[in-house]
């Protein structure tokens, strides 16, 4: 190893070892977690600027631990670079077109669309030779994405005392690049191509393809980073407890996907595979949703359905495991009249694709957005808001 390298794994390890103190010296711990939608991270923005206006810093500099899922990946990563949530929002408005550029005809039995555009916004944005293990990344990050190769969900973080983050590892994912990670979980089935990452130069079996996260069970991944914050197998180890954590998480909008009724329950296979891949990110994200409420001090979140209501717990008795709150948007004509924003059911349909990424669809969701936002309240914080 030249002097070079040998002093850049060094800078590397100072790096994450200040990290792991900065999280193990806290005494409240501080999460957030992203969910993905394509293009409809804009209207996840729209929220976390409310939390950003209500924290009064970059919400960079307020979490300890910060994790996405696709689009969710993107935003958390710039999150944890220092970014301000109007920079994302800038970054959505100029790259958001040309991160869904169609390919060409020919091309199209593979995915819809290229990779290449996506690739050069995150590289310019993220740094070409920045990687998981760089120094300036805030919090820790997690990204989640898929390994279609080995068919399990990856979820990839910096935490320094990470099995797999050891730097005397050959495939140590602290030297995986930062854009490319992202790129990983964004990498939509259909959408857009797998993307491949080599973990360790001179080992071919440890070349895969990835694809969206959003095809794991995690496409919201709040109880995930619950269980990699506190779980003594990831080796972070934080305390849980109601006065100790906080977990926020936002959603991108979502809704259930109608079916067939009654008068005509038969339908063919072939007419049920487009929504079969929203149905299922659905129902994880609710899933992943009502873990967090069972498990946690439940403050805000809209309606589960009829039988679980919305399982705000307002008992002081027991203690629970963390304190969490829950914003998303419901995108159905119910859910945007009671965001006041009725004007917005001819543009159902647009508002629940993840590709549309015209400028007219990122305003809506941006409205959606800020109106979801204005339900954000500091007392949803309680003792964490410092």
């Amino acid at each position: 190893m030249s002097v070079a390298s040998s002093s850049l794994t060094a800078d590397i390890i100072a790096a994450s070892t200040k990290r792991f103190e900065r999280g193990s010296t806290l005494q409240k711990r501080k999460l957030l977690a992203l969910d993905g939608g394509g293009i409809r991270g804009v209207l996840s923005l729209g929220i976390l600027a409310k939390i950003e206006q209500i924290i009064g810093k970059p919400l960079g500099d307020y979490f300890d631990y910060i994790g996405g899922t696709s689009t969710g990946a993107i935003i958390a990563t710039g999150l944890s670079l220092g970014f301000s949530v109007a920079k994302l929002q800038q970054f959505y408005d100029d790259c958001g077109p040309l991160m869904f550029e169609p390919r060409c005809l020919l091309q199209r039995y593979k995915s819809l669309y290229a990779s290449d555009p996506l690739k050069d916004k995150l590289m310019e944005a993220f740094g070409a030779a920045r990687t998981l293990g760089s120094a300036d990344l805030k919090p820790k990050l997690l990204i989640m994405t898929r390994n279609w190769t080995t068919d399990s969900p990856w979820p990839v973080s910096n935490n320094p005392k990470a099995k797999y983050n050891d730097l005397n590892r050959p495939d140590c994912n602290l030297n995986i690049p930062l854009w490319q990670l992202v790129r990983a979980s964004t990498a939509a089935p259909i959408y857009f191509p797998p993307e491949v990452l080599n973990w360790a130069p001179n080992d071919p079996s440890k070349s895969f393809a990835f694809v969206d996260g959003g095809v794991t069970p995690y496409n919201n991944p709040a109880f995930q980073m619950y269980r990699m914050a506190t779980l003594p197998h990831y080796h972070l180890e934080w305390e849980s407890g109601e006065d100790n954590m906080l977990i926020i998480s936002v959603g991108t909008g979502s809704a259930p996907t109608a079916g067939p009724n009654y008068q005509s329950p038969d339908r063919s296979i072939p007419s049920q595979i487009p929504g079969l891949i929203s149905a299922l990110m659905y129902a994880a994200e609710v899933d992943q949703d009502i873990n967090c409420r069972a498990i946690g001090r439940c403050v805000f979140g809209n309606k589960i359905d009829r039988e679980l209501g919305d399982m705000v717990y307002t008992n002081p008795e027991p203690k629970k495991a963390f304190r969490y709150a829950r914003y998303n948007a419901e995108l159905t004509g119910e859910g945007l009249d009671a965001l006041q924003l009725a004007h917005f059911k001819p543009n159902l349909d647009d508002l629940l694709k993840m590709d549309l990424a015209t400028p007219e669809n990122i305003a809506r969701l941006r409205e959606i957005g800020t109106a979801v936002g204005a339900l954000v309240q500091p007392t949803h914080f309680g003792a964490f808001l410092v």
